[in-house]
């Protein structure tokens, strides 16, 4: 597989490019479906998770451009950590990503991933028209933990892209009986995959008998069905 290390100029923010992964099999064709896969509040691109996901994605032949938030551009600078910036300049630096994925595969339908903040950026991108073949939500946070009153719905409405969504069912950000009912708000469609003790980092407890690497193999197995469902409904992969 190929890997490179890129740098998306950006306008704007307090940093001047932001870094990027790009992972493709060489064999892989130019109009295949292509994911933007954004990171979580506390890790970057290529933490295990992200790198685990976005490996296994690009290996099943769907190209992956990973890239990291102005803060944390920041933090990989200057060895520190820095809180999360504003949703504008989130948002700001998720679209400057999907217009430079548009340029590097113009041929390829873009689905918009993200795991947790990076999730309910992309569904900002797509309430706000950002034309994507679908989204794929990695634990949304659907609310901060112990508030589930503060739900982050407002939104959901002006979603109009198909949505996949993987929770676990031990996510302290997510209470899934909130998260079924505010589905209901998608003007889209929609699939909850629930993965059973798992917590907002996917993590289970050992006593389950389920190892990280099989939560993971399930994630993506899960993934890889449902964007070959979107480009050929009603035929199983």
């Amino acid at each position: 597989m190929n890997q490179e290390c890129l740098d998306i100029p950006i306008q704007g923010a307090s940093v001047g490019s932001l870094s990027a992964i790009f992972n493709r099999e060489p064999s892989t064709p130019p109009e295949a479906p292509a994911v933007l896969l954004a990171h979580g509040a506390g890790a970057p691109m290529d933490s295990e998770f992200v790198e685990k996901m976005a490996v296994g994605l690009a290996g099943s032949g769907h190209p992956v451009l990973r890239f990291t938030y102005p803060y944390m551009e920041r933090a990989r600078r200057e060895q520190r950590r820095f809180p999360p910036d504003r949703a504008p300049q989130l948002e700001a630096a998720h679209r400057t990503a999907f217009e430079f994925i548009r340029e590097l595969l113009p041929e390829a339908p873009i689905i918009l991933a993200g795991k947790s903040m990076g999730a309910r950026m992309a569904s900002h991108l797509a309430a706000d028209g950002v034309e994507c073949q679908g989204l794929i939500f990695l634990g949304y946070p659907l609310h901060p933990q112990g508030k589930p009153e503060k739900l982050r719905t407002e939104h959901f409405p002006r979603v109009q892209s198909p949505a996949l969504i993987l929770q676990g069912t031990r996510d302290a950000l997510c209470d899934l009986s909130l998260l079924e009912q505010s589905l209901g708000q998608f003007s889209g469609d929609w699939k909850l995959v629930v993965i059973e003790g798992g917590d907002h980092s996917f993590d289970v407890l050992k006593r389950s008998g389920i190892s990280p690497s099989q939560v993971h193999e399930r994630l993506i197995q899960e993934m890889n069905t449902w964007i070959n469902d979107l480009q050929h409904p009603g035929i199983q992969p």
